[in-house]
């Protein structure tokens, strides 16, 4: 675990903060989440670069896993994806397109992406493919053929 800094609270009367209470109470679930998860699917703190993660289904079929990542107005170029080890990493970049007027509303995401999963270790990673189509990338990786399920036929 790692070393908790203690709260501060001044001497006498405490004027009750509301907003304050809330940020610390914020961050110390944002401390929990980083010791319990790693930091995963939980918002860097003020001051931190901003990164997201798409949307992602991850599906396990009998020879394969399938790993399908929703990423709107992404080009190929714009996005990589790697095996390192036993972690899928997919990264890459929404770039914002340029506005002629004024903008009003966004909700759209823009800039960096990344999104990372643990893959078991027994795969056929020379037979990985990954295809970007209508805006989501689909990562196919092969089970091993040790791995595959395999119906057996019981006889009597």
């Amino acid at each position: 675990m790692s070393e908790r800094v203690p709260e501060r609270r001044s001497a006498g009367i405490d004027r009750w903060e509301p907003l304050r209470e809330l940020e610390q109470a914020t961050e110390r679930m944002r401390r929990m989440l980083d010791d319990a998860f790693g930091g995963l699917g939980w918002p860097p703190a003020l001051g931190e670069r901003a990164g997201w993660s798409p949307p992602v289904d991850v599906e396990e079929t009998d020879d394969a896993y399938v790993v399908e990542a929703e990423l709107p107005s992404v080009k190929r170029e714009d996005a990589t994806v790697e095996l390192v080890g036993n972690d899928l990493q997919i990264t890459g970049e929404v770039k914002e397109r340029e506005h002629t007027g004024t903008l009003r509303r966004r909700t759209r995401r823009s800039g960096r992406f990344a999104y990372r999963v643990t893959i078991p270790t027994r795969v056929d990673a020379d037979k990985i493919d990954a295809t970007l189509a209508d805006g989501v990338l689909t990562v196919r990786i092969p089970k091993s053929e040790r791995d595959q399920r395999r119906r057996i036929e019981i006889q009597s």
